[in-house]
């Protein structure tokens, strides 16, 4: 079984997110050896996909698995799958995936990008959790739930700069969310590149800063685009390894737009 380790949402190596991929032969394996696997590469995510039957709904299943547990929604392992899928030659055109969170379709760009089609996530206001802000390390100005599929708190503070200096009590985050905490401000120089900045924490998956995260950008889309007035928006994510996601707020889908490159591939012998 060949497995490959791809950067996501950037066009160079040692950036954007890291995830494996694998291209099974046939159905999956048991849930065990698929978290054990996960596990074993230890990035944030790795996708496990294999062919489904001609005319039906969906090309390949998909399924993700961090290395503490499955998830319902991963925007960059399903990008760097596709990118698997285009450049070993094992799909061509758009591919569409069947996922616990139903069909999701990438489409191959002329420029080299794929773009993801996803749901977009329900924003709901909440009153500011107690004790947030000092998990934090920064007094938030509005705090939103992002629905079952993404499960964040999604938190906008005061400046892009707070964003950066962000130094969170990562055990107390768990509290707080299903999966963690997206925090997020309008960039200070949109001419830099980028509309909006964000950083995501998700402890609770045994991720503690997630590098890029496609599906947060699903709830960030809808947010800054009602806050900027615009449907189409980049969004830099300030991790140590950043990236860029373009996305496109189409009512109750988004699109995610980004580019991968393959960085390992080798051989799985257990």
């Amino acid at each position: 079984m060949r497995i490959r380790i791809v950067d996501a949402f950037t066009a160079r190596p040692f950036t954007g997110n890291p995830a494996g991929v694998l291209l099974l032969d046939d159905a999956f394996p048991d849930g065990d050896r698929l978290q054990n696997i996960a596990l074993e590469v230890n990035h944030a995510e790795t996708a496990f996909a294999h062919r489904l039957p001609a005319d039906g709904e969906a090309d390949w299943a998909l399924r993700w698995f961090t290395p503490a547990t499955e998830v319902n929604m991963c925007g960059h392992a399903t990008l760097a799958t596709a990118h698997v899928l285009y450049s070993t030659g094992a799909h061509e055109g758009p591919v569409r995936f069947a996922t616990r969170s139903g069909v999701l379709i990438a489409t191959p760009g002329e420029d080299g990008s794929i773009t993801l089609d996803f749901p977009t996530a329900p924003l709901t206001p909440v009153e500011l959790p107690e004790g947030v802000a000092e998990a934090l390390g920064a007094e938030p100005l509005t705090a939103f739930d992002t629905g079952p599929n993404i499960g964040d708190l999604l938190l906008e503070l005061a400046d892009e700069k707070t964003v950066h200096a962000l130094r969170p009590d990562l055990k107390a985050l768990t509290a707080y969310s299903e999966r963690g905490v997206i925090a997020t401000a309008r960039a200070e120089n949109p001419d830099l590149g980028y509309d909006f900045v964000s950083r995501c924490f998700f402890p609770n998956v045994g991720i503690d800063e997630d590098p890029v995260t496609g599906s947060a950008h699903t709830a960030l889309a809808p947010y800054w685009s009602e806050r900027l007035g615009r449907t189409d928006l980049t969004g830099l994510q300030a991790s140590p390894r950043s990236g860029l996601v373009r996305t496109g707020l189409r009512g109750g889908r988004t699109l995610l737009t980004g580019s991968a490159v393959t960085v390992i591939e080798g051989e799985l012998l257990a």
